[in-house]
C-alpha cells in the first residue's frame, strides 16, 4: 500500500535534519485519500518503508509498523482543503525566529515565488490540533501561498510532490534569513504586486525543454 510513498518518505526524511533541531519535523506524501507520513518520535534515519505509517484522510492509521507524527490533524486538514501532493513541517531556526516574533514573510525576493507573494502566519494553538490545522488552512488559502509560519512553532510548505515541498521548504528558510538579517540594517524593500508577477510569468518557461 502506497509502497512508493513509503519509500519516498524514508528517502526525504533525513532532508530534516538540516531543517529542524531533534525529531521536531515531520513530512508527508499523498496519494488518492491516503498519505504516507513520517513515524513520531523516531530519528530521521531510524526506519525504513514497511516502518512508514499510511493514514487516511479521517488520520486513521491504515498501514505501516509506527505510529505517525503527531501533526496529523494539520497533514489531514491540509489535504483535505488545499491542492498538494507532499507537505513538510520543521521547525527550522529563521523561520521559527519570525514564528515567535508573529511577523509573516514578505516579498524581499523574487524567489518567494515558488510557494506565493508572501509567507502567512497563523495564529497559536497547541501542536496536533484540529484548532492549529484549521488555522494554517485559512491562512494558506487566503494568501493564496504554499506556505505558512506558525506563530511560536514553526513552518509547514506543501508541494505538488516530496522534492518539490522539501525545496520549498529550503527556499523560504533562507529568504527569513536573508529578511531577518536584511532588517538589522535597515527596511528591507519589497518587491510590487507587478514586479512579482514578471517572475511568475517567466517561471512559466524556466527549465529544461521537454521537447
Amino acid at each position: 500500500m502506497l509502497a512508493r510513498e513509503r519509500v519516498a518518505v524514508v528517502d526525504h526524511a533525513p532532508s530534516l535534519s538540516d531543517l529542524t533541531p531533534g525529531r521536531t519535523g515531520n513530512l508527508s506524501v499523498r496519494r488518492g485519500e491516503r498519505f504516507a507520513a513520517t513515524p513520531t518520535g523516531v530519528p530521521y534515519d531510524g526506519f525504513d518503508a514497511s516502518d512508514v505509517p499510511v493514514v487516511d484522510m479521517d488520520g486513521d492509521v491504515v498501514a505501516g509498523e509506527m505510529d505517525p507524527t503527531s501533526e496529523v490533524p494539520m497533514h489531514t486538514g491540509i489535504y483535505r482543503r488545499l491542492d498538494a501532493g507532499a507537505i513538510v513541517h520543521t521547525h527550522s531556526p529563521w523561520a521559527s525566529t519570525l514564528a515567535v516574533l508573529g511577523e509573516e514573510l514578505p516579498p524581499i525576493h523574487y524567489m518567494i515565488t515558488a510557494v506565493g507573494r508572501k509567507v502567512p502566519v497563523a495564529g497559536y494553538e497547541p501542536y496536533g490540533t484540529d484548532d492549529l490545522a484549521e488555522l494554517v488552512v485559512e491562512e494558506m488559502d487566503a494568501a493564496d501561498s504554499k506556505a505558512c509560519i506558525l506563530a511560536n512553532h514553526g513552518l509547514v510548505v506543501v508541494g505538488e510532490d516530496l522534492p518539490t515541498a522539501v525545496e520549498n521548504t529550503v527556499h523560504v528558510e533562507e529568504l527569513c534569513k536573508v529578511y531577518l538579517r536584511a532588517r538589522q540594517h535597515g527596511e528591507p524593500n519589497r518587491l510590487s504586486d507587478e514586479q512579482l508577477a514578471t517572475v511568475e510569468a517567466k517561471f512559466e518557461s524556466y527549465g529544461q525543454s521537454e521537447d
